[in-house]
């Protein structure tokens, strides 16, 4: 009997671990600073990303990855996790229409790529899709708002 309960809460422990949320605004920025301490970028590559333009750099590689990763979003041992990517970038689609766009541009990493190189894949993956042009049009609406605030 005392197996099953040991067995038990061991599942219960792996199911609460698993309990991921998507993250807020805020908690992104927070993200970002810290990798960008870990992975500075040069000005001219902060700009590019700023208009939403990921150059294919080590630099900017790295960067991506560790957000994906400080987001829960991906790991090195599984890549992207689809679900995660629906819940956290599904924008006003449905959460089964972001799934299957995610779900698309999953890998097993197959070839071996490094990390970065298997991250910035999927990244790129879902920046050319239907969720890609919500977050452009989303980041957009946000840098509009700032200049109207800043020129009032």
């Amino acid at each position: 009997m005392l197996k099953y309960l040991i067995v038990a809460l061991a599942l219960c422990a792996v199911a609460h671990a698993d309990e991921w949320t998507p993250k807020t605004g805020e908690e992104i920025r927070g993200i970002r600073v810290e990798c960008l301490k870990e992975t500075p970028l040069s000005n001219e590559q902060i700009a590019q990303l700023k208009n939403l333009v990921f150059p294919n750099e080590p630099d900017v590689r790295q960067y991506l990855t560790c957000t994906a990763i400080k987001l829960g979003i991906f790991c090195d041992q599984q890549g992207y996790h689809a679900d995660r990517l629906a819940k956290q970038f599904k924008m006003d689609l449905t959460e089964e229409e972001a799934l299957k766009i995610a779900e698309s541009c999953i890998d097993d990493n197959s070839q071996k790529s490094p990390t970065d190189e298997w991250a910035f894949r999927g990244h790129q993956c879902m920046m050319a899709s239907k969720i890609g042009d919500k977050v452009r049009a989303f980041v957009r609406a946000k840098q509009e708002e700032a200049k109207k605030k800043a020129a009032a």
